[in-house]
């Protein structure tokens, strides 16, 4: 059980975990085809395979990940989770790296197993998570909105006053939504909640047909 101290990526990490144990590893993700192992083994191969994980950001790198993460897929979910529970000793684990590439990873991929099942229901964060998704998905625009092929901002619900910019250019379309749905919006996840645009129907339908994968 993880401590009310630490951070929301390691709470995150030890959440992940406990609901792939719950799972049928061959349960569905929101991860394309991947199931609850493929998953698992695509986190481990990510920050403790850097020899194999060059696939992840290199296309013709891919049948190398591939290849390591069904070798870690087949060791199977228990022995993947006792792995996955300790952060690795890479600079991954240093406090600064683990917030800005830890997080969103964890909190992302916790809602690709739980929102892969039928009868999902969004998560009411803590105050203090939802400033911190607030503020890393709003500082990540240039990097998770490159696709975007129209200006676009995001803005909370709750607070509708507050937006930043997503992708560049004047006229942007608005999507408005509670954060953590705005977090899985901008890493181009469709099972979302209470997510509305505003915009013009052009605009709008450049952004649907915009490629939101990250």
């Amino acid at each position: 059980m993880p401590s009310s101290s630490a951070s929301l990526a390691r709470r995150e990490r030890q959440a992940l975990c406990d609901t792939a144990l719950a799972l049928d590893p061959a349960a569905p993700t929101l991860c394309g085809d991947w199931d609850v192992a493929m998953l698992l083994a695509h986190l481990i191969v990510r920050e403790r395979r850097p020899l194999s994980a060059g696939g992840i950001m290199i296309p013709r790198l891919a049948q190398v990940t591939e290849r390591a993460m069904a070798k870690e897929a087949a060791r199977g979910v228990p022995a993947m989770v006792e792995t996955l529970r300790k952060a690795p000793l890479t600079p991954y684990s240093l406090p600064v790296v683990e917030r800005f590439t830890q997080t969103l990873e964890y909190v992302v991929h916790h809602e690709d197993l739980r929102r892969g099942q039928a009868g999902w229901e969004p998560r009411e964060l803590p105050a203090e998570d939802v400033e911190e998704l607030w503020t890393l998905v709003s500082r990540s625009g240039s990097y998770l909105g490159r696709n975007l092929t129209v200006p676009t901002r995001i803005a909370r619900s709750d607070r509708p006053d507050t937006s930043a910019r997503f992708s560049k250019g004047d006229d942007p379309v608005l999507v408005t939504g509670p954060v953590l749905e705005l977090v899985l919006w901008a890493f181009g996840r469709t099972a979302v909640r209470d997510v509305t645009y505003h915009g013009s129907d052009e605009a709008l339908g450049r952004l649907q047909e915009s490629d939101r994968r990250v």
